[in-house]
């Protein structure tokens, strides 16, 4: 028997569906917004999310453009490139202020299991961008999960033939965490990035 009115359960169904988005969750969204918030507002903008948006003709992130920001800025440097699984990992590195290059979003990764090959993803338009730009760097900023593994080792190989300088993001333990509690990866990935201590500072 269902306590609640349709429209709620419809609403806490749907909000379940996002990732990392629980039941609890779900339902305290719910009530949230009932009690809360301009459920116009919000409406909106869900509903005008892909209104005029499309993917960038260079690096295939999402724009509303033809080319985004990054591609069309000509402070950015063309020779590295920066290869990203998702458009929010283009994010999560430029508040790093760090990286001035270019990126190519995949927009997946490789994953047999769910039966996402590399004809699924944007693979061959990378390839024909370095076949064109021909970048010094590509840098593989997959992330340091199996399928993040497998997808690096496999552009890996596509890129060899182009003689570029390919590189991989290091891992390791993040600040603050401990030894015990990490996978096999992430302390295989430590271990191996490991560097010397300067004693001289």
């Amino acid at each position: 028997m269902n306590l609640l009115p349709k429209n709620v359960s419809s609403l806490i169904e749907e909000f379940s569906k996002l990732p990392s988005i629980g039941p609890k969750t779900a339902e305290r969204l719910t009530f949230y917004l009932l009690k809360n918030s301009d459920l116009n507002s919000l409406g909106e903008a869900v509903l005008q999310l892909r209104d005029n948006l499309t993917k960038c003709e260079v690096c295939v992130t999402y724009t509303d453009t033809k080319i985004c920001s990054i591609c069309s800025n000509t402070n950015r440097d063309n020779d590295v490139l920066a290869v990203v699984s998702q458009p929010l990992d283009i994010v999560a590195i430029e508040k790093t202020g760090l990286f001035r290059g270019k990126y190519h979003v995949l927009h997946g990764f490789i994953s047999p299991v769910d039966g996402i090959g590399p004809d699924d993803l944007e693979i061959e338009s990378l390839i024909k961008r370095i076949t064109k730009v021909k970048p010094k760097e590509i840098i593989i900023a997959t992330n340091p999960n199996i399928e993040g593994e497998t997808t690096a080792f496999y552009l890996a190989k596509k890129i060899a033939r182009f003689n570029i300088k390919v590189t991989r993001i290091a891992h390791g333990l993040p600040v603050g965490g401990d030894i015990e509690y990490a996978d096999q990866i992430t302390l295989s990935r430590a271990l191996d990035n490991r560097r010397e201590l300067n004693l001289s500072k």
